[in-house]
């Protein structure tokens, strides 16, 4: 078979690579009408037009160039890209701790597919020791991919199957546990984790990255390095997410499972702890705790597996003139809870009143949460929340929506009492819903940060 020097490229964008004799994985330079560039010929994604040609330049970064704009192109060497990380077999350090390292998929372990442009999970877990030696110096690492998905397509059936292996692990004397898992629903799976794992003996982190493992500015290495430190050193036997503290690398943060978000589409530091401060920093040298209280780690091997969830559990963003159908056809279809995202301090609009009314009165389960995810849900404030909560609605204190969704799921899946899912919906499990908001937790401040700590203290005695 001929190799395919011009992949994914066809149209004008073919013709004038071989015009000018320039392969893909070529070195090349590139004269143009808005100046001169070098680099690396990439493949383009079989979806994309044929009027670009790909660059990497010398920063690591991809530019496309209009061909239209060249006047000259010229290879000056060609070298065929391997972006295969071999897998090599994690060393065993007497004195470390040991550490699970759970796959799923995800940027934590991806790279980039140049046949469409995407990020595609590709690494397997032994692959991440290849990428991240300096994981050796940490602990003795072992590892399983559970699933290979985006985190997209995690729900129920993977948070089950993830807390029962977290189960057996921890029953077969492991010191910590590490779960790669993409960004975009990390907070639904470290909620569902903290109510389907409880009294954790041992730390159990999720973590991933913003940015996939080829690009120069990726946080996947830092990351996978301070969670498998706070797994396999820290004293915090809780389920957490570390992620970048600041935009810089200078520390991560532990963010407890049920008060994270993630709150930036392509910042590093997306997560934040929210109506809370954060659990701890973390560096390669170890954890540094914020909070006092905490769950802390023990020798014993007991812990509670609760994998239970209810699917037929969803949530409504509340938006100026919803119609009553979208209630309607929820109960319609069998929904046994909604979690209503309201304005202000909880509310709706009077349209969906008898729509509410309905619901409840066949017995589904209904909680008002808020918008402003700061906060807590006050309905005996106006008489629009009153009159939601004599229609049924329940409060749900300062509970995050994407908590309150999986903690909903969870109660209903182990009762269709509705009085039961209230006393489980409104017993804090581990701060799910907190007595108050500390004075540092607000957004501005991001409590915990340290160089903010230290400005407050200048003016606050």
């Amino acid at each position: 078979m001929l190799e395919d020097f011009f992949q994914g490229y066809k149209g004008t964008a073919l013709e004038m690579l071989k015009k000018f004799n320039v392969r893909v994985w070529g070195q090349a330079e590139i004269e143009t009408k808005r100046g001169g560039f070098i680099g690396t010929i990439l493949p383009r994604s079989e979806n994309d037009d044929d009027t670009h040609i790909v660059l990497k330049i010398p920063t690591g970064y991809n530019i496309g160039i209009d061909t239209s704009t060249v006047i000259n192109m010229k290879e000056t060497g060609y070298k065929k890209a391997n972006y295969k990380i071999p897998e090599k077999e994690f060393p065993y350090t007497e004195g470390l701790p040991k550490v699970k390292l759970i796959g799923t998929g995800g940027t934590i372990a991806s790279r980039l597919d140049y046949r469409t442009g995407a990020v595609i999970p590709a690494f397997s877990p032994g692959e991440l020791y290849g990428a991240v030696p300096e994981l050796a110096d940490i602990c003795n690492l072992t590892t399983e991919k559970v699933f290979a998905v985006f985190s997209e397509n995690m729900g129920p059936e993977q948070y089950k199957k993830l807390a029962i292996a977290i189960g057996k692990e921890i029953e077969n004397g492991i010191d910590g546990i590490v779960i790669g898992h993409g960004t975009d629903t990390l907070h639904y799976t470290s909620a569902a984790l903290t109510f389907m794992v409880q009294n954790s003996p041992i730390p159990i982190v999720l973590v991933g990255s913003q940015r996939s493992s080829d690009r120069p500015s990726s946080d996947a290495a830092l990351n996978l390095m301070h969670a498998t430190t706070a797994a396999g050193h820290g004293d915090i036997a809780e389920v957490m997410v570390c992620m970048y503290g600041p935009t810089s690398d200078e520390y991560g943060f532990l963010h407890r499972g049920t008060r994270v978000r993630k709150m930036h589409s392509s910042y590093r530091s997306t997560f934040r702890t929210i109506g809370d401060t954060p659990l701890a920093t973390v560096t390669r040298e170890g954890v540094k705790p914020i909070k006092s209280i905490y769950n802390p780690r023990r020798k014993d091997r007991n812990v509670k597996i609760l994998p239970y969830f209810e699917e037929k559990v969803g949530m409504l963003y509340y938006y100026t003139n919803m119609n009553p159908d979208m209630i309607d056809s929820m109960v319609d279809n069998g929904y046994k809870g909604i979690i209503i995202i309201g304005t202000g301090l909880g509310h709706v609009n009077k349209p969906i009143y008898p729509a509410i009314e309905r619901a409840t009165k066949k017995g589904v389960a209904i909680y008002m949460t808020l918008q402003t995810l700061w906060g807590y849900v006050h309905m005996f404030v106006y008489d629009t929340g009153r009159d939601l909560m004599a229609k049924g609605i329940i409060p749900a204190e300062n509970m995050l929506p994407e908590t309150a969704y999986i903690k909903l799921g969870w109660a209903l899946g182990q009762t269709n009492d509705l009085e039961k899912v209230r006393e489980i919906m409104l017993t804090p499990i581990n701060d799910e819903i907190t007595p108050r908001e500390p004075y540092n937790g607000y957004l501005v401040y991001q409590g915990g940060v340290p160089e903010v700590e230290d400005f407050i203290r200048k003016f606050r005695k």
